[in-house]
């Protein structure tokens, strides 16, 4: 099946806003068997969206359009799909109904401007909308059926998974993956791991394919039909083999995710002592529900006097060595551990950017420290010349990944492949 998609918007064209929206359904369609063959952006207007519209014709099955269906003036998808078609736009009297009924469980009184949202290319088919005041539709001209959806996120995932897809496997022949297996890697380009990869035979109906999205890059082996274990066990020791310390994790959606699972798992408590993520580390843990159970504090010691006030470094050490230092980044994990009482605690301090960095020490160094019962393990690592957010995202998921290393009984010192060390130290208990 040819599917495409359009998404709607001057916030979405501009930049203001990202589009996450279009990433989310290529993902998902993709697990089921649908591949996204192209994809494109429009802003509002009016004769835009309907060269856009047109451009589609005959080329695609399928193209959904997302976004533009509000109620304001500026929401002109029904209108160009009208046009296109050479149609009046007609008031559809069951929606008009389901959104007056929405308003009233809601307390709110629906404005005028709202009917506009039951106005509908005459002869298409509406489709239901469960949690908004945007009903979709989708209408067919030569020979490719057109399916819209509201551009809130929450409205189109729904819409998906209740309406788009039942409709798609109902009307077109799609081959359903039996099986999609992910590993999440960190610290390798997505050349370096082609490179790796792609010479490792596949089992037939086995495809290969890599998503990047900073920090990680996703692996993804997707099985097109089934595929015997003695040739598919086989394939992910290889990829485990040649992927090493850049492995973080299979089947899971994040780093956060499996250091979650793992403190957990092994009824540890955690204590966090950030400086140049600003307590990027503990905000990710405290994401999943059930944190509580091993987060203990997360620190934030941003200026040397919070470091030395709050976990007890001295002042000696930050004079002699800088708050950027493995002697640093030991103290602060060491101090928190003692003075939160927990079983591990992870420090860091770095450089972000864009000012500070000097010829010893560039933007983009960053140390970090875990301290256990066993003892202390610190290195310093540069993270590259990228822009703030950047570094701090990469600095809090080295620092993860410590962690998950001790919990798993790994060496907590990785050696990932661009985030090159610069120096390392143990200490022990």
């Amino acid at each position: 099946m040819r599917f495409e998609m359009i998404c709607t918007g001057e916030e979405v064209l501009s930049g203001q806003i990202i589009d996450t929206n279009a990433a989310w359904v290529a993902q998902t369609l993709m697990s089921q068997g649908i591949e996204m063959q192209r994809r494109m952006t429009v802003g509002d207007r009016l004769e835009d969206l309907v060269e856009a519209f047109r451009s589609c014709a005959g080329r695609a099955d399928v193209v959904l359009v997302n976004g533009g269906l509000g109620p304001t003036a500026d929401d002109l998808s029904a209108e160009a799909m009208a046009t296109l078609l050479e149609v009046p736009l007609e008031l559809n009297a069951e929606w008009l109904e389901t959104m007056t009924r929405l308003f009233e469980r809601r307390g709110r009184t629906m404005s005028d401007k709202n009917r506009k949202q039951a106005l509908l290319p005459k002869g298409a088919i509406m489709v239901d909308n469960p949690v908004g005041t945007a009903c979709g539709f989708r209408a067919c001209y030569q020979g490719t059926w057109y399916f819209f959806t509201p551009g809130v996120p929450s409205e189109l995932k729904r819409m998906v998974h209740e309406q788009l897809l039942p409709w798609l496997k109902a009307s077109f022949p799609i081959e359903v993956p039996v099986g999609l297996h992910r590993m999440l890697t960190i610290g390798q380009g997505e050349s370096n791991l082609a490179q790796l990869l792609e010479p490792i035979p596949l089992p037939p109906g086995v495809t290969l394919g890599f998503r990047a999205s900073l920090p990680y890059i996703e692996i993804k082996l997707l099985q097109r039909r089934p595929v015997d274990l003695a040739d598919w066990q086989p394939l992910l020791s290889a990829y485990r083999e040649a992927l090493g310390d850049a492995l973080i994790g299979e089947n899971i959606k994040s780093l956060p995710e499996a250091v979650h699972q793992a403190l957990l798992a092994e009824g540890k408590t955690l204590a966090t002592a950030e400086s140049c993520t600003g307590g990027m580390v503990a905000s990710q843990l405290v994401d999943l529900a059930g944190s509580s159970a091993y987060l203990v504090a997360g620190l934030v010691t941003y200026s040397n006097d919070a470091k030395t006030a709050l976990l007890g470094v001295s002042e000696a050490t930050l004079q002699q060595h800088g708050a950027v230092s493995l002697e640093t980044v030991l103290e602060m994990a060491q101090g928190a551990r003692t003075r939160m009482g927990t079983d591990l605690a992870v420090s860091i301090s770095g450089i972000a950017g864009p000012d500070g960095g000097t010829e010893a020490k560039p933007v983009g160094t960053v140390s970090f420290a875990l301290a256990t019962e066993q003892g202390s393990v610190a290195q310093t690592l540069r993270l590259g010349a990228r822009d703030r957010n950047a570094i701090r995202l990469l600095a809090a998921t080295v620092a993860l990944d410590m962690v998950r290393r001790a919990l798993l009984g790994l060496p907590v010192v990785a050696e990932y492949g661009y985030l090159n060390r610069v120096e390392q130290c143990q200490i022990t208990a």
